[in-house]
């Protein structure tokens, strides 16, 4: 019988598999982006800097216009009506003996700035505030007066920024401001001698009457009227 005779099958060469495309950042492109990140952060950084800049500057247009004597009347209105809301009814002459002793009533002034990273002052800005202080004040009428104080402030639109009781047994405070902090009062009532102080201070104003030269703030030369509540409260 013919010896059978078989012939293997050729096995095709396998086909190399085809290199990977690259998908990943080449090291160009990711120092480029880089770069573009590194100058682009400081570059908002600046723009925001000097946005900020533009808005707190201020010059003496952002103020209106207002002379001394209308801004010491302001204030010293503000103050009175506290004064009626806390229920007193003496009459305190202009003047001071001795701060912290002695009855107040006094008037002072001070600059304006331009804000931001300058400490410039605007020309002609000014702002004025009104101290006031009574001796011989007792808890009966301290205690409840600030208490109802706080409530009127409240009721009128003023934002309480600090109110305490009985700090340290013998002293008792109340801050209030409105218009974004530019008017804001205070007050005091010292148990340990019978002492009660406020204050009021207006927003900033430029005079009208302001020339080139002139080097203290509009009004610190002013004095208050006599002080004391308003006719209608008054005895």
């Amino acid at each position: 019988m013919p010896e059978e005779i078989t012939t293997a099958t050729a096995t095709a060469p396998a086909t190399p598999a085809p290199a990977p495309v690259p998908t990943g950042r080449t090291a160009a492109q990711a120092f480029g982006i880089g770069c573009a990140v590194l100058v682009a952060v400081p570059l908002i950084l600046v723009l925001g800097f000097v946005g900020w800049l533009a808005v707190v500057t201020k010059d003496a247009s952002d103020f209106p216009r207002v002379a001394p004597e209308e801004m010491v009347s302001r204030t010293v209105d503000r103050s009175r009506e506290a004064y009626d809301v806390l229920g007193f009814t003496r009459t305190i002459r202009p003047g001071v003996e001795k701060i912290g002793v002695s009855t107040e009533n006094t008037i002072g002034s001070n600059y304006c700035y331009r804000g931001g990273l300058t400490d410039e002052t605007v020309d002609g800005a000014y702002s004025v505030s009104h101290s006031w202080a009574l001796d011989h004040v007792t808890a009966e009428q301290a205690i409840p007066g600030l208490r109802r104080l706080r409530d009127h402030l409240e009721d009128t639109g003023w934002d309480i920024t600090s109110y305490r009781e009985n700090v340290s047994g013998d002293y008792w405070d109340l801050y209030a401001s409105r218009s974004d902090g530019d008017e804001r009062v205070s007050f005091q009532w010292f148990a340990d001698r019978d002492y009660f102080a406020g204050g009021a201070s207006t927003p900033c104003a430029v005079d009208p009457g302001w020339q080139p030269g002139d080097d203290e703030p509009a009004g610190d030369e002013l004095w208050p009227p006599d002080f004391g509540p308003s006719a209608k409260n008054g005895s």
